[in-house]
């Protein structure tokens, strides 16, 4: 499953053995402090990873309902600080819940749509859609962009440059400002010099990175 396979979990995925790789090219390198270090932010990392896509292949459970499980679904993208997700809006016969996902290249023409989710899985246009969170009863916060109501013809070329796996690491590595910051602390705490410095504060990049791809980040 490579970057540009276009699979929702590819470009995650991708990102998380990344960041594993800039760990684990520090380790020979560290005191025994410093590795244990390291063994901790690997474990977070898979374990964290783990649970996201445990979610994401995991059976979807949208509400229990009278109906056969037809639900309307509407693309939202959803901008919030330094972040920038998709979330599929679900109408019913209730109120409308959130669901994020991962970015699918199907996502940007999607107009308003019925799709039947009694297997408890959304498919559209005959791709499935990997959850990236829990349902959301409340509208999540920051700024909400729907889709327009017509398909943009230019919507294909749009994608393409947008799925770049460059354009991707850069919009998600934002975070890496604090990145310093985070690596001057380490310094103080446990010493170490230059050297840990820049070993911490790659690490720190690798991992804030990380943290905005395998949370389903939207490079649109």
């Amino acid at each position: 499953m490579s970057p540009g396979s276009g699979h929702p979990l590819a470009y995650p995925l991708t990102v998380t053995i990344g960041a594993l790789a800039v760990c684990a090219a520090w380790a020979p390198f560290g005191t025994l402090d410093q590795v244990a270090a390291i063994a901790a932010v690997v474990l977070g990392v898979v374990g964290y990873t783990g649970y996201r896509l445990a979610v994401a292949v995991g059976l979807v459970r949208l509400r229990r309902s009278s109906s056969p499980g037809t639900v309307r679904v509407t693309r939202v993208r959803q901008q919030h600080r330094l972040t920038s997700r998709s979330w599929l809006q679900l109408g019913g016969a209730g109120r409308p819940r959130w669901l994020p996902v991962y970015f699918d290249p199907v996502l940007v023409s999607l107009t308003e749509t019925e799709v039947e989710c009694s297997d408890r899985t959304i498919h559209i246009a005959g791709r499935r859609l990997y959850p990236c969170g829990r349902i959301r009863e409340a509208e999540p916060p920051g700024r909400l962009i729907d889709n327009p109501s017509r398909p943009d013809n230019d919507a294909c070329a749009h994608t393409a440059a947008a799925i770049r796996l460059r354009r991707r690491l850069l919009l998600d590595a934002q975070s890496i400002v604090a990145a310093p910051f985070a690596a001057l602390l380490w310094v103080y705490i446990d010493g170490g010099g230059l050297p840990a410095f820049l070993a911490a504060t790659t690490i720190a990049a690798a991992i804030t990175t990380w943290l905005s791809a395998i949370r389903g980040s939207d490079p649109t």
